[in-house]
């Protein structure tokens, strides 16, 4: 305000806010968290009424959780909250936002009749059921923000597809304002950053910075200044349309065909599990890591200056290899049962693989917030994706030399590769996904012929792809599961399958985790204070093998070996002892030396204990 530029507040808004929290530690079950909203409200007036006196004259409330599944009880509180701030209101334009899916209609009555509210924002690119209930019906004198500029994904806007629904919507709401589906946030800043991005493809894209732009010039086309005609903008849907033909990048039969199948392994998961035994002979509670090890600054200068071309590859490939003796040799010390090489080689677990893909594109500043002060450069898929050649096998294979223990060959999931890259949207999320799991499938059997018997395939985001609206999640989980069982269905029976996922809770989808017949899942557990472990408690059975997290690497608190124990123990009062895995949370990647070692001799020696207990207990 000061710089004299007229700003929009955004806050949370309060129904939203509580919602989408989590009771304490400790607190009921039964615990209503809507019981807290007249607690909080009194803040809301007071931070509301803080932004009036400093001259703001909208504010922006976001209460994404309208466009879930909501009963009668969680709506009445949206209607109580509004009614409630209904006075603190008064004087100021409020914009209530939703995004990222339909409204649907008994929650779109309730935003529409909130009191002291002047402006609706509606998610009109993956909303597409809402434009008909805006159509139908839509309260007059109140402002329509219309989300028909895609804010999550950083393909260039279809202008006069855009420009047709804005005018559909002109003699339903008098006051439209033509804005992006959701906050910019999930893009991008922007393209004039991008110097080494193919000329063409980058001619299909827009980042933040383009957005504005595509909604400026959307709101002076519908405003009667034929706009449209005189930007220079990339791609029209035609000449876009023309030049996916040409690239080949419709879906091809291959991926086309998978629907006919389950992709299921022909023996079931208990009788795999008694051949791999009989070929690795490992031992009851054996140990693993889920596969990265510490990322030095020795070992990220290497890579970047191979990168830059400032060491050549026999330089590098020495350099890398003597990191994975490192690491081998520091696993055989703690006496770990599986093995990881450790990925010294790999920058990301998504773009170390997207960029040895054929129909992936790479930026070099297309920075995105992952999460806190993480970010992160998703992958940009544009064509159909296969593999040109192997991925892993040469660093796989050259771990495995060096050690007579089961050596895990570790890729990322084709789940995980979608959920965490921008997407073409000329096809269906599931149709790409498909092509993924191909590629992965070819590398998985190319694992195998090179004698890895133990190959792990990383579905840390299945659960992050997980559609908000109920009606939605069977479809999605059906295809995402289907997709991982693609890439291990032509393996033996005594190639031992694991898959890990993390950064979720999982007890709502165990019964998919359970069909994935993966031979074992190594599933964080730790950080979430054990909650996964209630699943289970509660009578879900599980046959495969599965190693709950014993310890948290996000944190560089060393554990002890008595506290791993109590963790392993808890695990065997709801888990069958021959099917248990004693493993951390997650990868190592972000921890340092000094805290993986003592934190990993803990581990091993919680599970080398348990087993002299349980074997004395016979």
């Amino acid at each position: 305000m000061q710089l004299g530029v007229d700003t929009v507040p955004v806050l949370v808004g309060p129904v939203s806010y509580l919602l989408l929290s989590k009771p304490a530690k400790g607190v009921e079950k039964t615990f209503s968290l809507l019981s807290l909203l007249d607690k909080i409200l009194p803040v809301y007036k007071e931070v509301i009424s803080e932004l009036k006196a400093a001259g703001a004259s909208w504010i922006q409330l976001d209460e994404p959780t309208l466009v879930m599944d909501l009963d009668s009880h969680k709506l009445k509180a949206f209607t109580e909250a509004y009614s409630e701030l209904e006075s603190t209101l008064s004087g100021l334009n409020v914009l209530v936002e939703t995004y990222f899916a339909d409204i649907p209609a008994e929650a779109f009555k309730t935003l529409t009749s909130l009191k002291g509210v002047t402006a609706y924002g509606l998610d009109l690119v993956r909303g597409t059921k809402t434009l008909d209930l805006v159509k139908a019906e839509f309260p007059k004198g109140k402002y329509l923000f219309a989300g028909v500029v895609d804010g999550r994904n950083i393909w260039a806007n279809d202008l006069s597809s855009s420009l047709s629904t804005l005018e559909s919507l002109e003699s339903r709401a008098d006051k439209l304002v033509v804005s992006t589906s959701c906050s910019l946030l999930h893009t991008a800043v922007d393209l004039v950053n991008e110097t080494k991005l193919d000329d063409e493809i980058k001619s299909w894209l827009a980042f933040a910075a383009q957005k504005v732009v595509e909604v400026n010039a959307l709101a002076k086309a519908l405003a009667g200044k034929n706009f449209l005609t005189k930007i220079s903008f990339p791609c029209p849907l035609i000449q876009f349309a023309a030049e996916l033909i040409c690239l080949n990048i419709f879906p091809f039969p291959q991926a086309a065909g998978l629907k006919g199948s389950e992709h299921r392994r022909a023996t079931n998961v208990s009788a795999r599990l008694d051949a791999q035994q009989k070929k690795l002979n490992l031992p009851i509670l054996p140990t693993t890591t889920i596969g990265s090890f510490p990322q030095t600054v020795e070992l990220r200068r290497v890579r970047r200056e191979y990168k830059a071309k400032k060491i050549s590859e026999e330089e590098y490939i020495k350099a890398i290899k003597e990191e994975i003796k490192k690491v081998v040799e520091l696993q055989e010390e703690l006496d770990i049962d599986v093995l990881v090489h450790g990925e010294p080689e790999r920058n990301d677990m998504v773009e170390y693989f997207g960029e040895q893909l054929s129909g992936f594109a790479f930026t070099v500043n297309g920075w995105v917030q992952s999460y806190g002060s993480r970010c992160v450069k998703p992958p940009i898929i544009y064509g159909d994706v296969s593999r040109p050649k192997p991925m892993t096998v040469y660093w796989s294979s050259a771990a495995q030399s060096m050690t007579s223990r089961p050596m895990k060959g570790m890729l990322t999931g084709p789940v995980t590769i979608l959920n965490w890259s921008f997407v073409r949207n000329d096809q269906p999320r599931f149709e790409t996904c498909y092509q993924i799991a191909l590629a992965i499938k070819d590398e998985v059997e190319d694992l195998e012929k090179a004698g890895i018997n133990v190959i792990q395939i990383d579905e840390a985001a299945l659960r992050e792809g997980l559609p908000l609206r109920k009606s939605e999640q069977a479809f999605y989980l059906e295809w995402a599961v289907h997709s991982f069982r693609i890439t291990n269905i032509g393996v033996q029976d005594t190639t031992q399958i694991h898959t890990h996922m993390c950064y979720s809770n999982f007890n709502d989808i165990i019964h998919s985790i359970i069909d994935m017949d993966a031979d074992v899942i190594t599933i964080e557990n730790s950080r979430s204070d054990e909650k996964l472990l209630s699943v289970f408690r509660e009578g879900v059975k599980y046959g495969a093998g599965i190693g709950p997290g014993v310890y948290d690497i996000h944190s560089p608190r060393i554990p002890s070996t008595e506290e791993i124990a109590d963790r392993i123990n808890k695990m065997l009062a709801v888990l069958e002892k021959n099917i248990l895995w004693v493993n951390p949370d997650c990868g190592l990647k972000t921890r340092k030396y000094p805290e993986v070692k003592p934190a990993l001799q803990a581990m091993v020696a919680a599970a080398k204990a348990l087993r002299t207990q349980l074997a004395s207990a016979k």
